[in-house]
């Protein structure tokens, strides 16, 4: 005979991540890392560009709570399928706190930009890529955006070019803005800022006529590390957009085994110290 069948409830799933700690230890940034979603990106022209994001979203802790809930940052991602874009940063931001029932938050969006860039004789067209991050930040319901951008561009050395008597060394460099912003800011406007105050920019395609442009622009325009920091820091200064920035210049010298750098920062919502 086969046994009778008995009726079984549902079995109660116990919230692990939600039980009381003890140890009265808060933490900062709890969630998930490098996680790939499609995302779309308005450019200066019009345009839309359609590209992979590389996420990184953390909640604030209070010190009471075990765990959080790791599988909600991944929902709050598939929810927006193929719509998330810079312009709902700031509203997944908020539905990530409210989720997570947290009072601060933090999420990274990295993903690579492409400008169309005209070479600067023959005017033919290529495509730069150019590595962005938008970082958005929020607490007790205030909103803070960040955005950071790596700009390729070339460096001549001018202590080479003053002591030799043929030619200088150069070198591609990479140099990275990270900005804190008020209003709204195109990551061309950021990229021209930096690209304006190099020795040249960079340029996927060039014909022999652009190649000697280059060639001599770079030659005519000599940037330590230093001057590439302070003079693309005059223009952030000048910038109504721009509360705070870290610029950071690193020079990928061509005739040395390591790397010439510099770094300026600066909270232009802080007063100046008294002299």
């Amino acid at each position: 005979m086969n046994a009778p069948e008995t009726s079984r409830s549902p079995a109660v799933m116990v919230d692990v991540q939600g039980s009381t700690d003890t140890r009265q230890i808060a933490i900062n940034k709890v969630g998930i890392k490098a996680i790939r979603h499609p995302v779309k990106v308005l450019d200066k022209s019009g345009g839309i560009q359609h590209t992979i994001a590389i996420f990184n979203m953390y909640v604030g802790l209070p010190h009471n709570f075990k765990g959080t809930h790791m599988s909600r940052f991944v929902e709050i991602l598939n929810s927006h399928e193929r719509e998330i874009s810079v312009e709902n940063f700031p509203a997944m931001l908020r539905e990530m706190v409210n989720r997570l029932e947290a009072e601060t938050g933090h999420i990274e969006m990295s993903f690579p930009y492409f400008i169309n860039k005209t070479a600067p004789v023959s005017e033919v067209q290529s495509l730069m890529d150019y590595d962005v991050t938008l970082i958005g930040e929020i607490c007790h319901g205030r909103i803070e955006s960040t955005i950071k951008v790596t700009v390729p561009v070339a460096s001549l050395c001018p202590c080479s070019k003053q002591i030799s008597e043929r030619g200088a060394h150069n070198q591609r460099s990479h140099v990275t803005v990270t900005v804190r912003i008020n209003d709204h800011l195109w990551i061309e406007e950021l990229v021209r800022f930096v690209e304006a105050e190099a020795s040249c920019d960079l340029y996927g395609l060039l014909k022999r006529p652009d190649e000697k442009y280059v060639t001599e622009r770079a030659y005519d325009n000599p940037k330590f590390v230093e001057d590439m920091v302070r003079d693309v820091a005059a223009r952030l200064n000048a910038e109504r957009r721009i509360d705070a920035y870290v610029i950071e210049s690193e020079n990928f010298e061509s005739i040395h085994n390591h790397s010439a750098y510099a770094l300026i920062g600066n909270d232009k919502r802080t007063p100046p110290a008294p002299a």
